[in-house]
Order: structure tokens, then sequence, then C-alpha cells
């Protein structure tokens, strides 16, 4: 499947590191096409899963230009056409780690899954969408219309939220539950009247005439932050490991500011789209800086604070049936590893 693109201003975006973006079969193939970096002796590869998300395209301009080699950390970088297969190989710890959002993290976690959130990768403002056909123009019109996304993932949790901000719930609409490159082709295709992608999906769910975007995670601030999670295991077994790919992902960050056209060629490339295409995905979301990190991991009483944001997502999910049981989050975030980085920058 070719993947999408979400950037609007080259300059913006590299200058002021804002991307932007927004992100199942389990037993389908995962594609390793990224390759992985030789393992050095002794030490234990890092399995990391990602899929098409801005936000999560700078771990292939890590991958492309050596910057795990730089910190000294393995890394077999698996790539995931469908996102939610991420979530779940992840879960069964076939892979280390992945980047997905809190609120899959919180389901998965609730389902038994033991991770931690150690990295905001970034939060989505404006890459997941709502997308209605002609005649729809607000959210109470969506009482008894076709809505597609895919179950359980940060678009259906974006609907839900929307619904409920019009008093609506999922008992006022039909749901169609679709994996999202689906859920695109069947709205474009008009047998929905509506649907829930993240970009690069977007881009095709509006080629169907006279549709729009009737809402997006721009109106729910704080509502999808993108995570790099480990499973618990890896952690406690592997810290340095964990660490390097930490100061990896700020490397990386570094590397793109100063080499912005070479960086958003591999992102391009990667996503399948041609390079003015991915610029069109830049304000869609905000890459978080390490500054951002640490105020994000810290206590609130907002949707920018994790902790906060978590408990609002976990007493939502159990609402709208999407978790059965209401997860423990007291260790779900581990801040030593951006705290270790950022000490470390202050020295140097």
């Amino acid at each position: 499947m070719k993947l999408r693109s979400r950037l609007s201003c080259v300059a913006l975006f590299l200058i002021s590191l804002v991307l932007t973006v927004s992100c199942t079969n389990p037993a389908s193939q995962v594609s390793t096409q990224t390759g992985s970096s030789p393992a050095p002796a002794e030490e234990t590869t890092v399995r990391l899963g990602f899929s098409a998300c801005p936000g999560w395209f700078p771990w292939q301009v890590a991958q492309d230009e050596k910057i795990f080699e730089a910190n000294k950390v393995a890394v077999d970088l698996k790539w995931f056409d469908g996102y939610l297969e991420s979530i779940s190989t992840l879960a069964a710890e076939q892979i280390d780690a992945n980047s997905q959002t809190l609120n899959d993290t919180i389901s998965s976690v609730a389902g038994g899954a033991d991770q931690v959130v150690v990295l905001v990768n970034d939060n989505s403002t404006g890459n997941d969408k709502i997308i209605v056909r002609e005649g729809i123009n607000a959210i109470a019109d969506l009482k008894g219309k076709k809505v597609a996304a895919e179950e359980g993932t940060v678009d259906h949790f974006l609907l839900l939220l929307g619904l409920e901000k019009e008093g609506l719930g999922p008992k006022d609409i039909t749901f169609v539950p679709l994996e999202t490159g689906k859920a695109a082709a069947a709205f474009v295709a008009g047998q929905v009247d509506a649907v829930g992608v993240f970009a690069p999906f977007t881009t095709q769910a509006l080629k169907r005439p006279g549709s729009k975007e009737l809402f997006s995670s721009k109106d729910f601030p704080g509502a999808i932050p993108d995570h790099l999670v480990f499973t618990r295991k890896f952690v406690n077994e592997h810290p340095s490991q964990v660490q390097a790919m930490v100061d990896s992902w700020f490397a990386t960050l570094d590397y793109m500011e100063k080499n912005p056209d070479r960086s958003i060629e591999i992102m391009a490339k990667r996503a399948g789209v041609y390079v003015d295409e991915y610029k069109d995905y830049a304000t869609g979301t905000q890459i978080f800086t390490i500054e951002d990190n640490l105020k994000a991991f810290q206590p609130g009483n907002s949707m920018t604070s994790l902790q906060f944001a978590a408990e609002q997502m976990s007493s939502f999910l159990m609402e709208v049936g999407l978790a059965k049981t209401k997860p423990d989050l007291s260790n779900l975030f581990d801040n030593r590893f951006i705290k270790a980085y950022a000490e470390k920058t202050k020295k140097s």
C-alpha cells in the first residue's frame, strides 16, 4: 500500500521542528525492508516497529543516516503496513518497542500487556481527521449515518470524542470497522458517509467529490500524543539500549534541522509519496523537543500532562466499551531516559 504525505512548510517543519501528522492483522507478515543496523558483539538488538505517521518517519532517517550506529545501538527497524498490526505485535512481545499513540497503549495495557512509555514523539495537531460527504455540515448530521474507521485506534477515538462533544454516542451512528486504508477507499467509493483517517490517508479520502473535513485532532489538543513504547521486560533487562534509543531520537531531530532537504527526501520515500506531497503534512504534527518531553511527563490538570491525559483516556475507553477493564497506569510512564538525556546535553 502506498502511504501518505504529511507536511506543509519545510522551513517551518525543520527550523521549528513542527511536522504535520496525527499515526491489523497480527498474522500478516511484517516487512523488514527498512533494514537493520549491524549488531555490535554481544549486544542485544532493539526490534523497533513503526508505521505510516509523519511523527514516526524520523526513525527512517535515523536508520538511513546511521544515527543508531553513532549512538552504539543495534536496531532492527520493522515497517508495518497496518498500524494496528504493530500494536498487536508489541503486545505479543514479538518486537521490543513501537511508536504508537497513548490511547492505543492504554488499550493494550487494559488487555494485559506490560508496557512503558519512555518518550513523546509528537502530538497530532490536525493530521487525524473526520472527513464527510457533501451534505454533512455539522457533527449532529452524523446521526444515523455510516462512519468508517479502524476500530480501537486513534481515529475511532477522535470520532467518539467529536460525538460526545455534541451529546451523541456510538449508538447514534452506524459504525463500520475497517483498516484505515480500506476505510478511506470505502469512503471514496461512496460506501460510507464519513470516515476517520490519519495522513496520508486523509489525502486519499478527500479525493471524493464534495468531501470535506468536519473536525480534526486540532480541535482536541493533546488528545492524540504519539510515543516510543517498550515492553517492560526489555526496559528492565536492557536500560542502556533504551537510553541509546532516546538519545538517537533527539540526535535525529538535530540532524533533520540541519539537513531538511535530505530528511524530507528520506521520509517522503518511506511514505511512498512525492516530496511536495509530504510537505503538505507539516502543520498537522508537533514534534516534541526535550523541553516538551520533560514538561509532558510532569503531573498536571490538563491534556498536556501525560498522566492526566491517560486517566481521561482510560475512563473514556471504559465508557465507550473499547476497554473492558480499567488499566493500571501507575507505572506506565518512565521519564528517567529523557531526564538523563537532558542532563547529558546540559553538561556538553
